[in-house]
């Protein structure tokens, strides 16, 4: 017996932990059972001061926050946690609030579910999520060939086995899908990437899926202003007129 009781302990350690928070007691129910259920460890919270409480005491592997909430809205509770912490971020948004989104989304979210959702859906996006910012998975070539641990273009180092990006000898911040865009971008580069095969390659999102790809556009954003010496006339990650994205290396 007590062999089975370490041995949970350990499966229990070995869990990744998601921060749900929601002020709408039904939901809460429903993700915290259903994420359980498919075998992650489930830490709730019902406002934005008990969110920020318990992201700092259970250290989660991920973090599903409304916007409206009481005490502090989600925007709130992201600008704290993005004070310390790259943890990925999934925000739940109302159906025709498009501001909402992308407001969330320039404060650090990774991702967002439109309410409503279904339960299915949100497990694949938390699973696509920690799947790309957890595993250190390399982003596809189109190349096939293995690419070197650490790529410097200009200033700038990026240590692809870390994932950890410097420039100079300063290290700059950030979060795991930020990297993966920029992963992708880099193994490369000069390679045009619309905005639809970027969601594919990066989100995991299936060609078929409907959403709004200013969630690329706002990740590129965020990457120029840490990347770029001047983040309104970028020389690193440039747009292809009519297409998308690409990288440029400098010399």
């Amino acid at each position: 017996m007590a062999e089975n009781a370490e041995t949970q302990l350990e499966n229990d350690d070995q869990r990744q932990r998601i921060l749900v928070a929601d002020d709408e007691a039904s939901i809460r129910r429903i993700l915290e059972t259903r994420l359980k259920m498919v075998g992650y460890d489930v830490v709730v919270a019902e406002d934005g001061e008990e969110a920020i409480s318990a992201f700092n005491k259970t250290n989660p592997d991920l973090v599903v926050l409304d916007v409206m909430m009481p005490k502090v809205d989600g925007y709130g509770v992201t600008r704290e946690i993005r004070r310390t912490s790259d943890v990925p971020i999934i925000i739940l948004t109302a159906l025709g609030d498009v501001s909402e989104r992308i407001t969330g989304l320039e404060l650090g979210a990774d991702d967002y579910v439109i309410k409503p959702f279904s339960p299915k859906e949100l497990e694949a996006r938390v699973k696509a999520v920690l799947r790309r910012t957890n595993n250190h998975e390399s982003v596809g070539t189109t190349t096939g060939k293995a690419t070197k641990n650490v790529i410097t273009t200009g200033n700038i180092k990026i240590d692809t086995a870390r994932r950890q990006v410097f420039r100079k000898n300063e290290r700059i911040r950030l979060t795991g899908m930020e990297f993966s865009l920029l992963e992708l971008l880099v193994n490369n580069s000069g390679q045009a990437y619309s905005r639809n095969e970027i969601l594919q390659h990066v989100w995991a999102y299936p060609p078929d899926h409907r959403i709004d790809t200013r969630v690329v556009d706002v990740h590129i954003s965020r990457l120029r202003s840490k990347l770029e010496t001047d983040p309104a006339n970028p020389e690193l990650i440039l747009t292809a007129r009519g297409i998308g994205y690409m990288f440029q290396r400098i010399n």
